[in-house]
Formats: C-alpha cells, sequence, structure tokens
C-alpha cells in the first residue's frame, strides 16, 4: 500500500526529502469501490505527493505542519480534509525520530470514474458535484462537521458490503452540508480546471514539470515543448488557468518545500536554499519573506501552532457570496 506518509526522523528525512513531489499510483481493487485504511506514523511509503484519486484524510494524533499545494499551515489532532485530484499534500508531526504513532491517519481514497457512474445512476446525488468541484484546492474541516466527518471515516474503515457504500455517502453528504464556518479553502484556485482544453493542457503540462523538476532548474521553454504549445502560448493558458506566471507558480512551490524542509530538518537555511532551487541566500530570503512575512530563520524558531500560513493563501483565494474569504 502507499499512504501519505509525514516524516520527521532525520535520518528518513535525508533519504525522502531531496525527492520531489511525485505522481502516487494507486491501483485499483477489484472486489472494492473504493479504498478505506488506517497507517503507522512514521511510515518510510511516500513524502510530499499527488494523484488523480480523491483522498479524505484524518489525523488521529499529533499535531505538526501540513502542505497542501501552495497551502502551508499546522495540524492537530482530529483534523479532517478532503483533497482533490492531483493536489499534492502532505503532512509533518512533531515528534522525536524515536516515536511510532500506531494508526496515526485514516485514509479514504475514490476514483472519480466511480462516483461519476455512482451520479449516472443515482440522480440524488447530483448535489454533490458542486461539493467536488471545490476539492481540488483541498477542504479542511473544523468543530461539530470535523468531529461527525472522523467518526463516520472509521465506522466506513471498519464496515463491509452494502453498509460500508452507505456510510461513504453518508459521510460525502456530511461534507457537502458542512456549515461555512467550519469548511476552509487550502491551496489557490490554480488547482481547480482552467477555463478551456488548452489551459487545461498548459496547466497539467506545467504542474507536472515543475513537480518532477522542483529542485533543479525549470524553463518555461521546457514546459511549453511538453504542453505541445509555443512559448508564448503556454504562458497565455497557463496563466488563464492558474491566476498567476509560470515563474510566481515556481517560486510558490518552491518555498512551499522550503518550508517543509525547514519544519522537518535541521538542514542549514543555505542548504534548504540549495535544495528548493534557488541560486544564492539572498534572493532565497528576499523571496521567503515575500511569500511568508517573514525570514526563512525566523520561520524555523517558531512553534508549530505559531507558524503562520502561506501567504499565497491570503492573496490567491477569491472570496465567496456570503462567506469569509477562506470559507467555502
Amino acid at each position: 500500500m502507499s499512504h501519505v506518509v509525514e516524516l520527521t526522523s532525520n535520518s528518513l528525512l535525508s533519504k525522502f526529502l531531496d525527492v520531489e513531489p511525485h505522481l502516487e499510483i494507486i491501483a485499483p481493487h477489484p472486489q472494492q469501490s473504493f479504498r478505506s485504511f488506517t497507517h503507522d506514523y512514521p511510515s518510510p511509503i511516500c513524502g510530499w505527493h499527488m494523484h488523480p484519486e480523491y483522498e479524505i484524510h484524518f489525523i488521529r494524533e499529533t499535531s505538526g505542519s501540513m502542505i497542501a499545494g501552495d497551502f502551508i499551515g499546522t495540524f492537530e489532532a482530529g483534523q479532517v480534509s478532503i483533497m482533490g485530484p492531483n493536489l499534492p499534500h502532505d503532512w509533518v508531526s512533531d515528534l522525536d525520530a524515536s516515536t511510532v504513532i500506531p494508526n496515526r491517519d485514516a485514509v479514504i481514497q475514490f476514483s472519480s470514474a466511480w462516483l461519476n457512474k455512482c451520479i449516472a445512476t443515482m440522480p440524488e446525488l447530483n448535489e454533490l458535484e458542486i461539493f467536488l468541484n471545490k476539492t481540488p484546492r483541498g477542504i479542511m474541516f473544523s468543530g461539530d462537521s470535523a468531529a461527525h466527518a472522523s467518526e463516520l471515516i472509521m465506522r466506513i474503515i471498519e464496515s463491509r458490503g452494502a453498509k460500508k457504500i452507505a456510510l461513504m455517502f453518508e459521510l460525502l453528504a456530511s461534507m457537502q452540508s458542512a456549515p461555512v464556518c467550519e469548511t476552509t479553502l487550502l491551496a489557490s484556485e490554480w488547482f481547480g480546471n482552467g477555463s478551456d482544453d488548452n489551459s487545461k493542457v498548459a496547466v497539467e503540462a506545467g504542474l507536472n514539470y515543475i513537480f518532477e523538476s522542483l529542485t533543479s532548474d525549470i524553463r518555461l521553454s521546457t514546459a511549453a515543448q511538453l504542453a505541445y504549445m509555443s512559448e508564448a502560448s503556454f504562458s497565455k493558458y497557463f496563466k488563464r488557468a492558474a491566476g498567476m506566471t509560470f515563474s510566481d507558480m515556481v517560486k510558490k512551490l518552491r518555498i512551499a518545500h522550503a518550508c517543509r524542509m525547514l519544519d522537518a530538518t535541521d538542514n542549514s537555511v543555505a542548504t534548504v536554499c540549495a535544495a528548493s532551487g534557488f541560486n544564492n541566500i539572498a534572493n532565497f530570503n528576499r523571496q521567503f519573506l515575500s511569500e511568508m512575512g517573514m525570514t526563512p530563520s525566523q520561520y524555523r524558531k517558531l512553534d508549530s501552532g505559531e507558524k503562520p500560513a502561506s501567504r499565497v493563501l491570503s492573496r490567491g483565494l477569491r472570496a465567496l457570496p456570503g462567506s469569509s474569504k477562506n470559507a467555502i
């Protein structure tokens, strides 16, 4: 099995943090509509990654830092979230290297193909589409909504047969009807769908290239070639879908990667700078300050609960009618 894993042991981190975010392949089970399981912490299975399946994630114990796309924040025990297709994510717990937490995470993963077939057969499920269209940005639940969802998640994992399916749709309905004050969108809207086919092609090719080459040299010309477009066309369509330029996207994701390393390793700021794809420490400090409102050294000294969410969040989200800026 392959799951989201948060690594805190320096020996494990040195092995996995140098690996760029990668595409996780989740093989379908012929006898299961979706996957549901728990896993221990830590576990050297995978780090920051993405996959085309939806993922519902319940943190049962511990606290620490999390990253979802271009969102950087903290988590505590009881956090429930849903990550949409191809949204890279990771959780890093604040624990000693020798500590092991059995069944720390509870996870449910399901494909859009399966759910679309269910909706086509059962029109009562149509209302879920509006909710699921927001999940490419990641949604975090709090309060009673998180408590109820966490209970349902564990019941789903423990159930079999028709009861398991019934509980799954109860969970999705519960998330869909959660009050605005108990839901928060995480990543910026560029993780959503583009406005046309060319925009979708550009942003998909561009993001895949960034994730594969985040810590090395990244060129717009290469991204354009991967999308089979001229540089001018690629830039236009990428910005249309992402809401920002390709170079801005590279910068923001590199800062997110740097925050992850600052949280989870004792590496020097200079080492983090180089491993995050920046050419010199002065530029790294300047870009980090612009995104996070503080220097890398200041960020590292804060306790996990004091660390701010990435300023990408406050700049990148557009408020929805009748809601706060970060709410659904």
